[in-house]
């Protein structure tokens, strides 16, 4: 067995490709998106060392031609749950035995996949399977991914070096940073790759095993992931992938006893749902797992009067509608203030006139399409019901047609009531609400802003005053767990912004950062005594 002290390789942010016109990239993606395009994927779920192929099929689609077919999936049911469990029990011995700089070792490479032979083909496998342009998913499925896997090796690194201070006289206290005592589930969502890459990697890295159950609709680029999981060396059984519905899945897994952890990203409802079961099933668990979750947000941009109204705008272009306002962290509220509207109102109106809607496979195409039908019904039915709602105006967008992939014009809504339904519940989609305070009732405004919404993911306030900064920095404190100051409330970088909000948000615990991977480890002090008392006699007991 090695022995050292090993210091892995400095971890830095990987260079986002732009994909100009003529660029090599652009055209390697090209190619890479008709070859995807081309055949007809046969998906199985990996549990330990097999493919499990089903007689029950389901077929993916582009969101933006969902009449053409990617794939057919393998759907599972509550005996392949079992199954992984048992894999990954069979697995977790070995796993959690092996050096920590082996399991480095395996992440570190499939960062080098990512960023190598495999980057166009999970960038194509993200735009066809979930409608996301080029640079959308090259921040995403790419380089967030690679940063994820590179940054949490060395934190990894960094938790493991956390000793106790100090040892006293005759004494070595040591701890050591254990696993947790059974496996973790991990739920990921349909709307970043990346975090359906980091969910079940993040604790796999800490020496735990996985089952991993994706949305359906992030399918077709998961199995792509496990590819490369696989080929970077994780072992058989560590991380599980399955394709079953969730309530089978959580009849099967809450309810065994060493279900030790759940890692989730969804909607709100589901994962308070999920709580509530493991709350229920408490007493049936070898120990108290660990609850990790982001959920969604009603993300804010609120303006000072002195705010600079071309980079307001810019920031709600951007925020709001860069992948159809799919993100939990897109801006979908905005408080302007009266003597900005109308220049923040030309500028807004002069950025959606010129963003093209469509397929991601034409890369002039900023917008493109919901994730699904059910998503589309959702988001339009926001937008028929503000039609017809008096103190609503429609701006901009408000048209939706579904008849070959399912798109959604931006839709800017006018609300003169700050609580106008809009305003206060998620959407997930192309639509933003905006409401134009008095420039004078900037404080009245940041109230509204923090009383809103019951979630607190992202937020950003715009202002040339300092003071102003200073006063919404410290109102909207519990406002949002990634809080920007003259940006939009989009984009979080691994290792430089953290990512995780609260209230209802989730429980904050920060991808991207140490913190997320501490949830991963239980750990158990050691006090060694080098000549032990041999007299139970104290000083104290002397006459």
């Amino acid at each position: 067995m090695l022995k050292g002290f090993f210091t892995v390789p400095e971890p830095s942010n990987e260079p986002v490709k732009a994909y100009a016109p003529g660029s090599p990239e652009r055209a390697a993606l090209q190619e890479a998106i008709a070859a995807a395009r081309s055949q007809v994927k046969d998906i199985p779920m990996y549990i330990g060392a097999e493919e499990i192929r089903t007689e029950k099929t389901q077929s993916l689609h582009p969101p933006h031609d969902h009449q053409h077919v990617l794939g057919h999936y393998h759907q599972g049911d509550t005996g392949h749950v079992t199954q992984a469990i048992n894999a990954a029990m069979g697995a977790k011995h070995a796993w959690e035995n092996m050096q920590w700089e082996q399991r480095a070792a395996i992440f570190l490479k499939a960062a080098d996949l990512l960023a190598g032979p495999y980057r166009d083909r999970i960038n194509a496998a993200t735009m066809l399977g979930q409608s996301k342009n080029a640079f959308q998913a090259e921040i995403d499925s790419a380089c967030e991914l690679i940063d994820f896997l590179r940054f949490n090796v060395k934190f990894m690194s960094e938790i493991y070096a956390q000793q106790p201070p100090i040892s006293g006289k005759g004494v070595w206290n040591r701890t050591e940073h254990r696993p947790l005592e059974g496996f973790v589930f991990a739920i990921t969502p349909f709307n970043f790759t990346a975090i359906a890459g980091n969910l079940p990697t993040a604790p796999a890295m800490m020496g735990n095993t996985v089952i991993w159950k994706p949305a359906h609709t992030q399918i077709y680029a998961a199995q792509v992931l496990m590819q490369v999981f696989r080929e970077a060396g994780i072992p058989d059984g560590v991380i599980n992938l399955i394709y079953v519905d969730g309530p089978d899945a959580g009849d099967v897994i809450f309810s065994h006893p060493d279900f030790a952890g759940l890692h989730f990203t969804g909607s709100t409802g589901v994962f308070q749902q999920l709580w509530k079961t493991i709350g229920k099933n408490i007493a049936l668990y070898k120990t108290y797992p660990r609850i990790v979750g982001e959920t969604g947000g009603k993300d804010f941009v609120i303006a000072h009067k002195s705010a600079d109204p071309k980079a307001v705008a810019t920031a709600l272009s951007r925020g709001a509608f860069e992948y159809q306002g799919q993100k939990c962290s897109a801006a979908s509220r905005a408080y302007i203030p009266s003597n900005l509207w109308e220049q923040v109102k030309e500028f807004l109106l002069a950025d959606l006139a010129s963003m093209k809607m469509g397929g991601p496979e034409d890369f002039g195409n900023f917008i493109n399409a919901v994730i699904d039908e059910k998503a589309f019904d959702k988001i339009s039915g926001y937008i028929a019901a503000a039609k017809k709602a008096d103190q609503v105006e429609v701006i901009a967008g408000g048209t939706c047609d579904k008849s070959k992939g399912y798109f959604i014009e931006p839709t800017v809504l006018l609300v003169q009531d700050p609580l106008y339904t809009t305003m206060v519940e998620e959407i997930f989609g192309p639509v933003l609400s905006i409401y134009v305070y008095q420039e004078n009732h900037y404080e009245e405004a940041l109230e509204l802003v923090d009383q809103t919404s019951p979630y607190a993911l992202t937020g950003a306030v715009f202002s040339r005053d300092r003071y102003a900064i200073e006063l919404a920095t410290a109102r909207l404190r519990h406002a949002a767990g990634n809080f920007y100051i003259n940006d939009k409330p989009t984009g979080a970088v691994v290792g430089q912004q953290p990512f995780g909000g609260a209230r209802a948000s989730g429980t904050n615990d920060k991808a991207g950062s140490m913190i997320n991977l501490l949830r991963w480890v239980s750990p158990r002090t050691i006090k060694e005594t080098f000549v032990s008392a041999t007299d139970y006699h104290y000083p104290f007991l002397g006459k």
